[in-house]
């Protein structure tokens, strides 16, 4: 019998091994704002396998078989003026759909989305069986075709408001060979499992991409009592010294249950205007929109500046806390 060399055996043996598996893509942020200024994120992917929700952080920041990322814009007069989408990782446009108009499903008489619940949308795959995919484009601004090559930010069309939303935001999934991977946890084997991962963000992206249990997405000063879909149309008249009413307003997102909101409007001389204080929160709220007003004295409105502070309580401290201030 023939002994073959330690050499040549090693490089057989090394040619009949499987190929390694493509690494997963290192994403960039996918959205051009500025997370925390001009975009927030609203969703996580929902890790709990049951009938139950659970994010990355086992948080409650997610719903029920969500399978990726929402980053939503402040307002519709945001996606108005037009935010980019990007390309998280080089690769290679596969799939597309365009045509889909930009509607909120809750708008009276929105046309059924069922079957294009992702809306307009574009699917790169990054080789290795990666593919993000990117939702709720708006309609007639899709920058790319199939087979276009993109790298890290190329951008891919705006975000809208197609498909099965009710806010201008970007869903955007990540998946390997079909299955979902949570891009902040892609350790998928024990899901509900909470302990830290690298995660498949750059260090740059993760940077910008810090966990928040609750977070102020909208506030201002307006001439009357509003409600969510004003704050979101985003049209609101700015107040003045004419105005009839002063109306402080704040729409926080993701807050937690026990979570106590706190609106107080002062005057220029620090006395109370307009104060409230809810009951603690008896389930997690996707958004919460809270105002308080008041109406201008027969004197007109004492010149000088205005203050609104916005509190979140949770166990008895200040969890998060804005401060608003106009002159009038």
């Amino acid at each position: 019998m023939k002994v073959m060399a330690l050499p040549a055996l090693l490089l057989l043996l090394a040619a009949a091994a499987p190929a390694p598996v493509s690494q997963a893509p290192a994403l960039s942020f996918p959205l051009a704002c500025a997370l925390g200024t001009t975009c927030q994120i609203q969703h996580y992917v929902d890790r709990d396998p049951g009938p139950g929700t659970r994010d990355y952080r086992c948080g409650l920041q997610t719903y029920q078989t969500h399978n990726g990322i929402d980053i939503r814009l402040l307002d519709m007069a945001a996606q108005r003026r037009g935010v980019n989408v990007l390309a998280a990782a080089p690769g290679t446009v596969v799939r597309l759909r365009d045509g889909e108009p930009d509607i909120s499903i809750r708008t009276p008489g929105a046309p059924s989305v069922a079957g294009r619940e992702c809306g307009n949308a574009v699917v790169v795959a990054h080789g290795g069986g990666w593919e993000t995919q990117y939702c709720h484009l708006a309609r007639g601004s899709l920058l790319v075709k199939p087979g276009d090559k993109v790298v890290a930010g190329t951008p891919i069309a705006r975000v809208g408001l197609s498909g099965a939303t009710e806010f201008p935001h970007l869903h955007m999934t990540v998946r390997r060979d079909g299955k979902v991977v949570d891009p902040f946890a892609p350790d998928m084997r024990n899901p509900t499992a909470c302990a830290t991962q690298a995660g498949l963000w750059t260090d740059q992206a993760k940077a910008r991409m810090t966990y928040r249990r609750g977070l102020v997405l909208n506030a201002g000063f307006t001439d009357a009592p509003v409600t969510n879909e004003d704050v979101e149309d985003g049209r609101l008249r700015a107040a003045s010294a004419n105005s009839p009413l002063l109306v402080a307003y704040v729409r926080a997102i993701a807050l937690l249950p026990g979570d106590s909101v706190e609106l107080d409007l002062k005057g220029p001389d620090g006395a109370r205007l307009a104060h409230s204080r809810g009951a603690p929160l008896v389930r997690w709220r996707a958004q919460d929109l809270l105002y308080v007003g008041k109406r201008r004295p027969a004197t007109g409105w004492p010149t000088g500046v205005y203050v609104a502070d916005y509190k979140v309580w949770r166990g008895g401290r200040v969890a998060i806390a804005h401060r608003m201030q106009i002159r009038l």
